[in-house]
């Protein structure tokens, strides 16, 4: 009889601790979400300031064919582009401002700038 009587007390516990723990569950996974954004547009980044590279090494404008190359490798918008050219190394630096836009989270870290630099010798056009 005793057992009977505890289990309609506990009733619904297993129902409140989910509710209580759902909220954080929720918070780890935005997290998780802007860890994976940010780590994305870090990789596309990385992958404009590389091509920016390539095609400013082999240009003789090499900022104009750097910025070119730069936004055609990517779909993030603004990017900034600084192009350093001397007479043999060419080193283009690309950085974007992500807005952490994930609920709850964005606002709580702000926008994050990712950049990437990139040197490769130059090469006559």
């Amino acid at each position: 009889m005793a057992v009977r009587r505890r289990a309609a007390r506990d009733r619904g516990q297993a129902t409140v601790e989910f509710a209580l723990a759902l909220p954080l569950v929720a918070l780890v996974v935005l997290g998780i979400l802007q860890v994976v954004v940010v780590a994305r547009d870090q990789l596309a980044v990385e992958v404009a300031a590389r091509d920016a590279a390539r095609a400013a090494a082999v240009a003789g404008t090499p900022a104009t064919a750097a910025r070119r190359a730069a936004e055609q490798a990517t779909t993030l918008r603004p990017l900034s582009i600084v192009t350093r050219a001397s007479g043999t190394t060419v080193t283009v630096s690309v950085s974007y401002s992500n807005p952490t836009d994930v609920a709850m989270i964005g606002a709580a870290i702000g926008d994050i700038v990712v950049t990437a630099s990139v040197t490769m010798a130059r090469e006559p056009p």
